[in-house]
């Protein structure tokens, strides 16, 4: 088949259906049919782009599709995969067309495993965490024939919307079982962003893309320039993922936290040999034999990481970013957008992304995009106060929201002990600042592999202190914010979060140097969006979640770089930043491990 791009239509030419109103209530958001595509015209296009008869091409099949809304009139804008009558003619017009940009041969994205499982499995490999990575992982092997074992601390996706609704309603936390941790990872309580800019030339991310339609997900994922599920779709979603994983041989055990892991000693080298896992809902302990263990962990599991780094695994302290929620109303960014086409219905909900280099050389930047969504509690420890951002697959809430963070590196970690006291117990954090000056008189640069979670909780502990200690969380007007005063009470823009919002003063609520950034940024964003430094927009405390704060180095074999056996991956490794970004982790990680398998 041969590959077309930048094809173009006027919207006139688009099936009614696909013009359906963006605001479509969320209740009917799942009786939508199929988009049907404008294929006569789109045959006929793609016939005059590579002069011939349209009744040549015998298959007209739609890859991407996005809009363009820069002129006066929108244009749809698709990228499709054409056949002709025998491959011959096929080959004659690629010959043709040898340096055109938009004339290609399609690419065979066909996902082919790499080996088979025997028919005897000596020892089942194990995959701890349940997110995407851990679930692409999981679902790979039974593919594969491996049977593996997964164990999620937290529980299963509808208990857990349930405890996380809890905190959301009642300012009760469940530490094992909320937005960071259970079935379905982070992202399941999310906008559901189903798009990364990672380098794929395998197509995996195509692969994850069909296993999610399979699953029940809407089938315009596949062809969308920018698609996404939404929180209520993905729960579905995943439930149809664990029932597979399950009808092939795997398991799938809640409730199961990772306490230790046992390594030893085999020619000079550390290799795994069990884990031991701790039933939270009973209290019991067991060990389990393991030689192969995926740790899909999350960018959450603090006590895992520092467990983790008590055994001397390989652990390294890596950049991360911190910030707050903005809300504006959604119609302002549409406007500012889309101009005169705001609210149209094939456009729905505008979507942005700003970056500003500040003076003091932080930049600030938007981060997880939420159109017509809400702001959420994130915590998953008491005491502490986190935001992030989700919204249903009709993005059809009435604000629109997005982390404004500032980067910090490593060096911006504090490392002393009093530092050390505000993140981990008095004994942990005498020891980890000892080992931070040890490491110091070694290297001067040197970092502590946990400095970065430190920081994470010296922040949200201040944030919960700010917002009355209830889980409410400390918000600021951004015209407040940017003039350096408190904030008494809202205007036009009420803000999503709940369980609440307390107004007040956000500059203690970050380092100085993040502060002074986004005073910065804000006015300079107002000037590549009309109305963003609204001085009536809610900025919400704090964002601290936007990666994992460390690293778990591995090699080229996908195991730890100190400790065979171990394969760490996805967000709370360092390798992934997203849903499809770790789900396509996830498949490598399950590939590496099915061919290192006796």
């Amino acid at each position: 088949m041969i590959r077309l791009s930048e094809l173009k239509l006027p919207l006139s030419a688009l099936p009614v259906d696909v013009r359906r109103a963006a605001d479509a209530p969320a209740e009917t958001d799942d009786d939508r049919g199929p988009i049907q595509h404008p294929v006569p015209a789109l045959r006929l296009l793609a016939a005059q782009t590579l002069g011939v008869a349209p009744a040549e091409l015998t298959d007209v099949h739609v890859f991407k599709r996005s809009f363009d809304a820069r002129q006066a009139d929108i244009r749809a804008v698709y990228i499709v995969d054409v056949a002709l009558r025998t491959p011959t003619q096929e080959k004659a017009l690629l010959a043709a067309h040898p340096a055109h940009p938009h004339i290609q041969p399609t690419p065979d994205m066909a996902y082919q495993p790499p080996v088979q499982a025997p028919a005897h499995v000596p020892l089942r490999p194990v995959v701890v965490g349940f997110g995407p990575c851990g679930i692409f992982a999981a679902l790979m092997l039974a593919h594969m024939g491996f049977k593996p074992i997964v164990l999620e601390r937290g529980r299963a996706v509808r208990e857990r919307t349930q405890d996380t609704w809890r905190l959301w309603r009642k300012h009760v936390l469940t530490p094992e079982s909320n937005v960071q941790f259970g079935e379905g990872g982070a992202g399941t309580f999310s906008d559901g962003k189903l798009w990364s800019q990672i380098r794929d030339p395998r197509h995996l991310g195509r692969k994850v893309m069909e296993e999610f339609v399979k699953a029940g997900a809407p089938a315009d994922i596949l062809f969308e320039a920018h698609p996404h599920i939404g929180t209520f779709k993905l729960v579905k979603v995943v439930e149809a993922l664990r029932a597979q994983i399950i009808a092939l041989g795997g398991e799938v055990r809640f409730e199961q936290r990772v306490t230790d892991i046992e390594v030893v000693q085999v020619n000079g080298q550390r290799h795994l040999r069990g884990l031991t896992v701790l039933d939270t809902a009973t209290g019991q302990v067991q060990t389990l034999r393991a030689d192969q263990a995926i740790l899909a962990l999350g960018h959450s599991a603090r006590d895992t990481f520092a467990m983790l780094h008590e055994r001397g695994v390989a652990l390294q302290a890596k950049a991360f970013s911190v910030g707050f929620r903005i809300e504006h109303p959604q119609g302002l960014i549409d406007r500012a957008l889309w101009g005169r086409h705001a609210g149209s219905p094939v456009l729905g909900a505008a979507a942005y992304k700003l970056v500003h280099h500040a003076q003091n050389g932080r930049a600030v930047y938007s981060f997880c995009m939420c159109p017509g969504g809400t702001v959420v509690a994130a915590t998953s420890e008491p005491g502490r106060v986190v935001t992030n951002g989700m919204s249903q697959y009709s993005r059809n809430e009435r604000n629109a929201n997005a982390g404004m963070v500032v980067g910090i590196e490593p060096a911006d970690f504090p490392q002393e002990v009093a530092d050390f006291h505000m993140g981990f117990d008095p004994l942990d954090a005498v020891r980890y600042a000892q080992e931070a000056i040890d490491l110091r008189a070694i290297d001067p640069h040197a970092v502590h592999p946990l400095a970065g979670i430190n920081l994470q909780r010296t922040l949200e502990a201040q944030a919960f202190e700010l917002g009355g200690g209830n889980y409410d969380a400390p918000g600021q007007l951004v015209g407040d914010f940017i003039a350096g005063r408190p904030s008494t009470a809202f205007g036009q823009v009420l803000p999503s979060y709940k369980p609440g919002v307390k107004l007040g003063d956000l500059h203690a609520a970050l380092p100085a140097y993040a502060i002074a950034a986004l005073q910065e940024a804000l006015p300079a964003f107002g000037k590549k969006i009309k109305g963003f430094d609204l001085p009536d927009a809610v900025l919400t405390g704090v964002e601290t979640r936007t990666s994992s704060p460390l690293r778990m180095p591995r090699g080229e074999d996908f195991q730890s770089t100190n400790t065979q056996g171990l394969y760490p991956g996805g967000e709370g490794a360092g390798y992934a930043g997203g849903i499809l970004s770790a789900a396509v982790d996830g498949i490598k990680l399950a590939e590496a491990v099915a061919l290192a398998s006796p």
